[in-house]
């Protein structure tokens, strides 16, 4: 769901994360959210990744995305370039199994935060779900259409419950 109007800006360093962050995107347009998704590399395109993010609030976007394995510069390269909030999400790869990528992301220094979710597909899921709830406090449709995917879960888990014990 590429638009005109992007709210949330999805970056991933390398084509290999797009696997991972398929549940991310799923996740977006379920909600309804308008969003751009683009291949930079913090390392191999630094000129690329600044001039995106300089330009991501003209186009729209209100909060970033960023996945990345290995060292997983990605979102501490974005979270330093603007005042905008910036999800992570470490995906695992190379030889640390993407433990790197988490304490990279998580392990920001004070003054350049990013909000850092699990890895791999939850953490894709975890990042869309924390992008809608960062939006839906000035969209009362968007925080209503949470709402009723947080019902649907815990409607999914009493039913199974239920099952367990019915």
């Amino acid at each position: 769901m590429s638009e005109a109007s992007p709210r949330v800006a999805v970056v991933m360093g390398s084509h290999s994360d797009l696997d991972v962050m398929k549940r991310c995107l799923e996740q977006l347009e379920a909600f309804g959210i308008a969003h751009e998704v683009r291949i930079l590399s913090a390392h191999r395109t630094p000129a690329a990744v600044e001039q995106f993010v300089a330009e991501a609030p003209g186009r729209g976007v209100k909060v970033f995305i960023a996945a990345a394995g290995m060292s997983a510069a990605l979102a501490g390269a974005i979270a330093a370039r603007t005042t905008l909030p910036v999800v992570g999400v470490a995906t695992a790869s190379g030889p640390l199994a993407g433990m790197d990528a988490l304490l990279s992301t998580v392990q920001m220094p004070p003054g350049v935060p990013v909000g850092c979710v699990g890895m791999d597909k939850a953490g894709a899921t975890n990042a869309a779900v924390y992008a809608a709830q960062i939006l839906a406090i000035a969209d009362p449709a968007l925080a209503a259409r949470l709402a009723a995917y947080k019902q649907a879960q815990a409607d999914k888990t009493l039913a199974k419950d239920a099952e367990l014990h019915g």
